[in-house]
């Protein structure tokens, strides 16, 4: 099966992998609680667009990303929208669609 390029932002990716393994390392620079920097809200807004469900996701609008925990121990990147609501999303499906 062929690489599938991804374009996040100004960051390009030949592989859709390089592009999980990108944001994998941008998730383990935050510790839980941290609210996410500027550049790399301009990269994971990108992802979300590639979400199966970003318009759910993403709601009235979002205000900023940050890390929090997630099922089973583990961390993942959460949203924070407008009205004060917050939603997970997981970067993997950003990437693959599923």
């Amino acid at each position: 099966m062929p690489a599938k390029p991804i374009d996040l932002g100004p960051l390009h990716f030949a592989k859709r992998g390089d592009a999980v393994a990108y944001l994998n390392d941008m998730l383990h620079r935050y510790d839980v609680g941290d609210r996410v920097g500027a550049d790399d809200t301009v990269i994971l807004r990108t992802a979300l667009e590639h979400h199966p469900d970003a318009e759910a996701k993403k709601g009235c609008g979002i205000t900023h990303f940050s890390v929090r925990t997630a099922d089973f121990g583990t961390k993942c990147f959460w949203l924070n929208r407008t009205d004060g609501t917050t939603e997970k999303f997981s970067h993997r499906a950003c990437i693959y669609g599923t």
